[in-house]
């Protein structure tokens, strides 16, 4: 097949190339430039797509013999993940950026461009894997090493976006492994340290990076109750589960710290209360979309009037979180969850990701809650 390779100048990038290379594909390297006025260097594991980035992808796909180029993204970058990510919390939810970078950046703007250039699949250096199903139709499906997965943050990936995708450390048992083999085959970014804070805000200060782009006026933090017990400097800056950073002028009444429940931006008010008071009954979406099949036509519900019955599964709503048991269904648009074991410190704005076994059925941005306490409104 004739692939185009995401180089973002990491290491999990150039080994997925690089076994592109030795799977007999015709692979072409590309570097995604997202900034304007990218950063020169990296600090170890802040941010990405530097100008050191950029060369490190350029001296893999140079060893690799494969031809290079550096793709200005950034326009589309800023419209559909940077001021996507401002306009949420503006809202007072809470999104997960690279999510969206999936869905509307490698695996839309750079699919779409990779199949009208002639191009047949992408290629990542993602830790997922795919599959075929029973009728030909392309699954996602969680990598073998669990603890390196990432098909939480693919679970945006539409069925078409997977027929042409190719994730090729999907089976890799660990990361040691894909380093070691960096060095054997002479990468230079063998060592280079994983990224792991949002890539737009490498000083890692979210708070203070949005108080640059978001009004903040100062306000109430209240309880359950609707008592003031502090004041804020801007509720958007606030996130649902937030313990750190409250400043509260009256302690609880049983001396446990207290947590944020909800931030309202019609208001200006940032509600607080204790840690049960965050568990989560039920959570709902209608903005969703299906990784393969959908849950009829896999044969794990039955079609109804207005939906789909109910379906055991596992849900998802962090990257790095444990999947819990639960039932889900559709109603009138929507896709409602519920776990067997409430959630907690769900926010609205991050998304939910299903799972039967390995594979993930779909995904929903949640866009509300229901309390299991029922102390929140």
């Amino acid at each position: 097949m004739k692939v185009l390779a995401a180089m973002s100048g990491g290491v999990d990038s150039a080994v997925a190339a690089a076994r592109a290379v030795e799977a007999g594909h015709d692979v072409t390297g590309v570097h995604l430039a997202l900034s304007r006025m990218p950063g020169l260097f990296r600090s170890g594991s802040r941010g990405c797509c530097t100008v050191e980035d950029s060369l490190d992808a350029r001296k893999a796909a140079g060893l690799l013999g494969i031809p290079f180029y550096v793709w200005d993204f950034s326009a589309q970058f800023t419209e559909a993940v940077v001021d996507d990510f401002v306009s949420e919390y503006a809202a007072g939810r809470t999104p997960n950026p690279c999510m969206r970078c999936n869905e509307r950046i490698k695996f839309a703007a750079l699919l779409d461009r990779a199949l009208e250039l002639g191009f047949d699949a992408v290629v990542t250096g993602h830790y997922a894997n795919v599959v075929d199903g029973p009728d030909g139709t392309p699954e996602l499906h969680r990598a073998s090493a669990w603890a390196k997965d990432q098909s939480y943050v693919l679970g945006v990936l539409t069925t078409e976006q997977l027929r042409h995708a190719l994730f090729p450390l999907g089976d890799t048992p660990s990361k040691d492994l894909v380093r070691a083999e960096a060095e054997r085959r002479g990468l230079g970014v063998a060592n280079k340290p994983d990224s792991h804070d949002i890539c737009f805000i490498p000083e890692g200060d979210t708070r203070d990076w949005l108080a640059d782009r978001i009004p903040m006026t100062e306000g109430d933090i209240v309880d359950t109750d609707g008592a003031v017990i502090g004041h804020h400097d801007g509720a958007q800056a606030f996130t649902v589960g937030q313990r750190k950073g409250l400043n509260l002028g009256v302690p609880s009444a049983d001396g446990r710290p207290r947590f944020v429940l909800q931030v309202k931006p019609a208001t200006n008010e940032v509600v607080v209360g204790p840690k049960e008071d965050l568990d989560i009954a039920e959570i709902g979406g209608a903005r969703f979309s299906w990784a393969g099949n959908d849950p009829v036509t896999s044969g794990f519900a039955a079609a109804t009037d207005d939906g789909f019955d109910e379906f055991d599964c596992e849900v998802q709503i962090r990257a790095h979180a444990d999947p819990e048991p639960a039932v889900a269904f559709q109603r009138d648009g929507e896709i409602i969850v519920r776990p067997n074991e409430p959630l907690n410190g769900v926010a609205t704005g991050q998304t939910a990701v299903l799972y039967v076994g390995t594979r993930v059925i779909g995904q929903f941005t949640i866009d509300r809650t229901i309390s299991a306490t029922a102390n929140v409104h």
